[in-house]
């Protein structure tokens, strides 16, 4: 038997089009990532992981945050090292499962996103945040620096502005994480919607399977040399140019007419 909506930790929902909204339910704590909240998203993730027909995956949330970070009364209240080591990991392969996602993966972004909800956010392909959103990673300002975070924002921003982060704590705002190349977009708070939904509409437009060989072959060649790199892109391109979507559009491109996938 399914929980009460107010139950439930994640929401749920898909439209007509493929896009699929994960909303993150927990507004009384600012949808602080409590080891059962990181557990409900794994699992709606994984179940999306296996959906062909998903296209687009939105992750938002309730209330006047977006996400603080990880519950630090239920870590307060668990004090030993194997604790830790477990939460940890959790959060890693809840991290490492939206990056390995066939579908583009969209932060929608209001409030606050700090700490390990900044990660989130960098974890994500993609980010469109409110025009009053703040970010930081602010670990350190409780004693515990934002390492895991750290490996997220380190791959989204300069290494000096990233590296400035995780030692002072501070707020950074939208405009300036937009700048800095942590959120692509920026919209005032009443038209945040319409800025994701015209992020998702130029994505709906591009074929399914050409997105989701790019994006497994964008994450794995960040991580190599730059000679790997080309070998690895080269492979994904002679794949991607045999598939019938490519062979389509470059078709069409030919005889001078919008592809129809």
């Amino acid at each position: 038997m399914n929980a009460p909506v107010a139950e439930q930790y994640v929401l749920t929902t898909r439209d007509q089009r493929g896009v699929a909204t994960l909303t993150l339910n927990r507004p009384q704590q600012f949808n602080a990532l409590s080891q059962e909240m990181m557990a409900a998203l794994q699992t709606e993730l994984e179940v999306l992981a296996n959906d062909d027909s998903v296209r687009v995956v939105v992750i938002g949330a309730q209330g006047k945050a977006f996400c603080p970070g990880h519950d630090l009364k239920q870590m307060k209240g668990n004090p030993s090292l194997e604790y830790y080591q477990a939460l940890f990991s959790q959060c890693t392969k809840l991290m490492m499962t939206i990056q390995r996602l066939h579908a583009p993966v969209i932060a929608r972004v209001h409030g606050i996103a700090t700490a390990a909800g900044c990660q989130l956010v960098a974890m994500c392909d993609l980010a469109v945040a409110s025009s009053d959103a703040k970010f930081a990673v602010s670990g350190i300002n409780v004693g515990l620096f934002c390492s895991t975070p750290g490996v997220a924002l380190s791959r989204n921003v300069g290494r000096k502005q990233a590296f400035e982060m995780l030692v002072t704590g501070d707020f950074i705002d939208a405009e300036t994480a937009r700048e800095r190349g942590l959120v692509n977009r920026v919209a005032p708070a009443d038209q945040l919607d319409a800025e994701v939904d015209n992020l998702v509409t130029s994505i709906l437009s591009k074929p399914s399977e050409a997105l989701a060989l790019g994006k497994d072959l964008f994450y794995r060649q960040l991580e190599t040399g730059i000679e790997a790199a080309y070998q690895l892109a080269g492979q994904t391109m002679a794949c991607n140019m045999i598939d019938d979507s490519a062979q389509a559009g470059v078709q069409a491109f030919i005889e001078k007419r919008k592809p129809k996938w």
